[in-house]
């Protein structure tokens, strides 16, 4: 397969001093300075590559980009000419832009919602590993998005026909998981009345580094959007904030792999247990 995981995102915010306040102080993550072209941006440093949440100071908050890395030039090529048969219009990144993802090659387009989509070559390892505090591993780096919208038809015909992805599962009426790799999701797709990212799912080292993070974001009144619980289909242990972009940060670990004998099927009950809704879930069925 061309993609091979979930690079990075980007992200407009209006609150830069609020969102570096939970990242740092809540999920013990550095958040550096840096300028693309005449961009500023803070760069929030989740592994021991150069960045995999970018936060562009804003008017609005929106998704400014969903990067994902592809195995090789000639894997870009291949998916750019896809693309181009698909009828997306493929425009090369400017040299400020790879520079700042660490990219030796860079493509983009529009998905059907209108969000800048980007196909990465490359990525800069910057540090052997980013401090965390006492007593675990932390953030290990970023799992996954959903992604809500009207046009849920032509986003899968986009991942699923066009980039390859393959079906994990499914929950009815209208919410749909999608791997490039052996984990179990990196994009899952809702069906739902306006576009938005429903969350962004950083990757945690095992579910102590999550229970810290739960009780420092208590400490912080860090508003807790959905409780602990443990999903039914990926298994994962999690719980989520409310970011100050308005949308969901998953803080989650234990996610299951998956291999290519793997069966898509409807898993039925959104969670084995907990994931108690702070609000009602746009999600929801009869049978959770």
């Amino acid at each position: 397969m061309g993609i091979s995981k979930l690079g990075y995102v980007g992200l407009n915010v209006t609150d830069l001093a609020a969102w570096t306040s939970l990242l740092e102080h809540t999920l013990g993550v550095g958040v550096a300075s840096a300028k693309s072209g005449s961009d500023k941006v803070a760069l929030a440093e989740l592994d021991e590559y150069k960045y995999r949440l970018a936060l562009y100071p804003g008017i609005e908050d929106t998704p400014r980009e969903l990067g994902w890395i592809v195995d090789s030039p000639w894997e870009l090529d291949r998916l750019t000419q896809r693309l181009t048969d698909a009828g997306f219009a493929v425009e090369d990144g400017f040299v400020e832009e790879m520079e700042l993802r660490g990219a030796t090659h860079l493509r983009w387009f529009t998905d059907p919602v209108g969000y800048r989509v980007e196909l990465a070559v490359g990525e800069a390892k910057v540090r052997l590993g980013p401090d965390r505090p006492a007593g675990g591993t932390g953030v290990t780096g970023l799992g996954h998005f959903v992604l809500a919208s009207p046009k849920l038809r032509e986003l899968r015909e986009l991942y699923e026909s066009v980039l390859e992805f393959k079906l994990t599962d499914y929950r009815a009426p209208g919410l749909y998981f999608f791997r490039c790799n052996r984990t179990h999701h990196s994009i899952a797709l809702a069906n739902a009345a306006t576009p938005s990212i429903h969350h962004l799912e950083l990757e945690h080292g095992s579910i102590d580094d999550v229970g810290r993070a739960y009780d420092r974001a208590k400490e912080n009144d860090v508003p807790i959007s959905i409780s602990l619980g443990r999903h039914m289909n990926d298994k994962a242990i999690s719980f989520y904030v409310q970011n100050p972009s308005g949308f969901h940060l998953e803080i989650g670990c234990g996610g299951i792999d998956v291999g290519d004998d793997w069966v898509p099927h409807d898993f039925g009950r959104a969670d084995e247990w907990g994931h108690q809704h702070a609000a009602a879930s746009p999600f929801a069925s009869p049978e959770s």
